[in-house]
């Protein structure tokens, strides 16, 4: 009965999804379906063909944000479509199959509930649907660890701005001479091929000469590279391509490539290439594995994912040439040359990097290609009663303060307070009564726990509730000058109105020790008074820069009777 209820209600959001979706293009009318066989035709009126007609070319609102073009899947065969058939729920049929796969009803359902959660709370770009999909499919559509993954991930990019790698960073001629791998074609379904010699490749000295974190970025680029690729090979083949295929070739491979630096580099690659980029490793052809991989792959074989595992194959010595070999995967008209196939394979060959291009460790550890240090936000975590704090300096009066954060994990308030004396030097919690650390972030407090509020420090807006996966930008013109501190503080839910007793829900959250840490990412600047120009109405209507997750932002303006605040926030 559960489960029938359960299915009764899925079915019911898929539907209003449906309707929503008509109404917001404007459709108010669809013909009743009947068989063609019992439609008379003199109710086939000039309206409701073109009615059909109109509904024949409507793409989702979703696929045009995605760049799909709006005219209608045309018909291989050439065959007109049945006169009864409904032609929205074909074209919808038609996109799912064109751009997603096949899917069943209950992975639909979860698709679309995990994209209205990330509408209501990244206002503007989100991802598309085949990357939605993607991080469903690694946790086997459990929409709660889907999110919790997607979110991160969303969180990461920013971060880094990886969304702008391809268009902002270019290899070293170093990568480009040395590191033995490159797109070549694609393999039988379509997907894109990666060919990688790793047995040619000097993996130590390439770790010597640029660092592990060079290695990242170059690695991050060909996964950009390849999601673009399955986007341009899903409308070439007119089916969904939503991974590639990766050849390895192992001739050469020996003990130099079990170099502890460079195995813990590797390691590294696979842990952010996992979190980051589930699902986008459709094959793994692993090709001419010597006596020495079985000892790499005790080492490396732990961190991979069970699903990723299974993509799996490995051949030895020269059985890749037999039944069940590369043949089976990849035309013979692409097999590289160094394989014993009749095409060229423009990819390095590698080498040995010379020595003369080695750096030492303090030279890497100032690189300023450093992917870790190279982004404009910090790190924070709050506990329960151990907020963080920052504290920003105002010298003249109309300065602006600017924030952007966005909440990792868990719920929090923010809070912006003023004061005319300066906090004590800040002091890091070290929350020995919780026995808890914080290595995802610092925790900054600089309210005197002696200051009373209202004599020593004063709030100069509503505190703001932030949930879990909310992106947050706004500002504040100050009016006096002094110092500000912005804070952020655990939320605890409230307990139940009509009892005043905690919840159920709350007392079992309270027995875990993590539910009472919140993670933020933030980035705070001061526009001085005189860079400010115009009144709070400039400020409101100028698009916020802060976000790469949006392009356009809702504001909502809350003042106070001692300041004037404009916020931007994701919700």
């Amino acid at each position: 009965m559960k489960q029938y209820t359960s299915n009764i209600k899925k079915g019911k959001e898929i539907i209003e999804y449906y309707l929503h979706q008509l109404e917001e293009e404007g459709i108010t009318f669809v013909p009743r379906w009947a068989p063609p066989s019992l439609v008379p035709s003199a109710e086939r009126s000039e309206s409701c063909r073109k009615r059909a007609a109109s509904l024949a070319v409507v793409v989702p609102e979703a696929a045009q944000k995605e760049g799909l073009s709006s005219e209608p899947l045309s018909n291989p065969s050439g065959a007109s479509e049945p006169a009864g058939g409904a032609p929205d729920d074909k074209l919808d049929a038609d996109y799912i199959k064109r751009y997603l796969g096949d899917l069943t009803p209950l992975q639909e359902s979860c698709l679309i509930r995990l994209r209205q959660w990330l509408q209501e709370t990244h206002k503007g770009k989100i991802p598309k649907d085949e990357h939605i999909l993607r991080f469903l499919r690694a946790r086997d559509f459990n929409i709660d660890k889907a999110r919790e993954i997607m979110c991160q991930s969303l969180t990461w990019r920013k971060q880094h701005q990886v969304d702008y790698i391809l268009d902002t960073w270019n290899p070293p001629q170093v990568l480009q001479d040395y590191y033995a791998g490159g797109w070549h074609h694609h393999d039988k379904d379509g997907r894109p091929l990666y060919v990688l010699r790793l047995g040619q490749m000097d993996t130590k000295g390439l770790v010597r000469a640029l660092g592990e974190e060079a290695l990242l970025r170059y690695v991050l680029s060909i996964n950009e590279e390849g999601l673009r690729r399955c986007e341009e090979n899903t409308k070439v083949f007119g089916r969904p391509i939503s991974s590639w295929t990766c050849l390895v070739d192992l001739e050469g491979l020996n003990m130099r490539h079990l170099w502890r630096p460079g195995v813990k580099a590797l390691l590294r690659i696979i842990e952010v290439v996992e979190a980051n980029y589930p699902e986008t490793l459709g094959r793994l052809l692993i090709l001419r594995a010597p006596r020495v991989f079985p000892v790499l792959w005790t080492l490396v074989s732990p961190f991979i994912d069970d699903n990723t595992r299974r993509k799996f194959l490995i051949y030895a010595g020269n059985d890749y040439q037999g039944p069940g070999g590369l043949l089976d995967y990849i035309d013979k008209e692409v097999i590289p040359d160094f394989l014993g196939g009749e095409c060229m394979c423009e990819v390095p060959e590698g080498g040995l990097v010379p020595k003369s291009l080695y750096r030492t460790a303090e030279e890497l550890e100032n690189e300023d290609l450093r992917l870790c240090t190279e982004t404009i936000y910090q790190s924070a975590s709050v506990f329960k009663g151990a907020p963080h704090e920052i504290l920003v300096q105002i010298v003249d009066a109309s300065s602006v303060i600017t924030w952007d954060f966005d909440v990792c994990k868990g719920d929090i308030v923010f809070n912006i307070y003023h004061s005319k004396r300066s906090p004590q030097p800040p002091k890091k919690d070290t929350l020995g009564a919780h026995s808890i650390t914080s290595p995802g972030g610092n925790n900054v407090q600089l309210i005197d726990r002696l200051w009373q509020l209202g004599r020593d420090y004063s709030m100069v807006e509503s505190p703001l509730i932030c949930k879990e996966g909310e992106s947050v930008q706004g500002s504040h013109v100050t009016r006096w000058p002094g110092f500000y501190i912005l804070q952020w503080r655990f939320h605890s839910m409230p307990a139940c109105a009509a009892t005043n007793l905690p919840r159920v829900d709350d007392v079992l959250a309270s027995l875990q020790v993590s539910s009472h840490k919140c993670k933020v990412m933030y980035y705070t600047e001061v526009i001085g008074s005189e860079d400010f120009r115009g009144s709070m109405t400039s400020l409101e209507s100028s698009h916020s820069g802060f976000s790469q997750l949006s392009a356009a932002t809702t504001s909502s303006s809350q003042s106070h009777s001692s300041s004037m605040v404009s916020r931007w926030r994701f919700c």
